[in-house]
């Protein structure tokens, strides 16, 4: 199974089927005479699309929901509540990337905090362009990129290998290192780089227009390992894991397509 730009996916089992997967041990663990350990029985069922496909529309619902309603909290309260809501998402996040056993609790609880986020979030730009329709445009411009990419992958038009997953993870970790250092740069110097100006300016779209295009061909990655997930046998249960990495992609691609779209109607 190749590795995929999005850390969710370290927690999936690297090879072997559903018959022989240990989880919670060490993968490929050896007795003292150098003979592979047998493996505990599994009591559950192997992954399905259909878990998939549930669990990833479950989280996206409570996200939707829980976005939608501090959107209507609007003003000055909704605001405040974005950077909390990041930080804790961002806590969330790493208890689901590096948690031994999977958790649909913690995957429902950073879907609904993330919902808060982007509900503030989204409610901040679309008060800056004075335009709410700018939220279901970057709505159905994720929702377009998502079902682009699908479509993409399942009729083989780009193929998953392990060149452009070298540098899908390379221009994703460059692209965050490129917008960590613009967030200390702006701590010394107004505006920092430049690729996130409020004002929109030709080098802040192009990176916009950048990172979109790198998440786009994430989801590549996260449905290659998802359908190699199918394909090992994994139990049921890691559809959790799956639906919380398609998650963490669809919210960057909204960010940064809702983001887009402010600089190109802001005035």
């Amino acid at each position: 199974m190749r590795t995929s730009s999005n850390p969710a996916f370290k927690n999936l089992p690297k090879g072997g089927g559903y018959a022989n997967f240990n989880y919670g041990q060490p993968a490929g663990a050896f007795g003292t005479e150098g003979q592979a350990t047998t493996a505990p029985q599994q009591t559950g069922r192997p992954l399905s699309i259909d878990d998939i496909v549930t669990k990833t529309a479950t989280t996206l619902a409570i996200t939707i929901g829980t976005g939608a309603a501090t959107y209507l909290i609007g003003g000055a309260a909704s605001w405040g509540l974005a950077l909390p809501a990041a930080l804790v998402g961002f806590v969330l996040a790493l208890a689901n990337i590096f948690k031994k056993k999977v958790s649909p609790a913690l995957v429902i609880a950073y879907a609904a905090v993330e919902g808060v986020f982007l509900g503030a979030v989204s409610h901040l730009f679309a008060s800056m362009v004075n335009n709410p329709a700018i939220i279901m445009q970057a709505i159905a411009g994720t929702m377009g990129v998502f079902g682009a990419m699908l479509v993409v992958y399942k009729t083989g038009a780009i193929r998953v290998t392990p060149k452009l997953t070298k540098w899908v993870i390379g221009a994703a970790a460059g692209a965050a290192t490129l917008m960590l250092v613009n967030l200390v740069a702006g701590f010394f110097v107004e505006g920092g780089l430049g690729i996130r100006g409020s004002d929109g300016g030709l080098l802040a779209i192009g990176f916009s227009l950048l990172c979109i295009g790198i998440a786009a061909f994430v989801f590549l990655l996260d449905f290659d390992q998802a359908d190699s997930a199918i394909k090992s046998g994994v139990d049921a249960r890691f559809a959790w894991y799956i639906a919380f990495s398609l998650m963490v992609t669809l919210v960057w691609l909204y960010l940064e397509i809702l983001r887009l779209l402010s600089y190109l109607q802001s005035d």
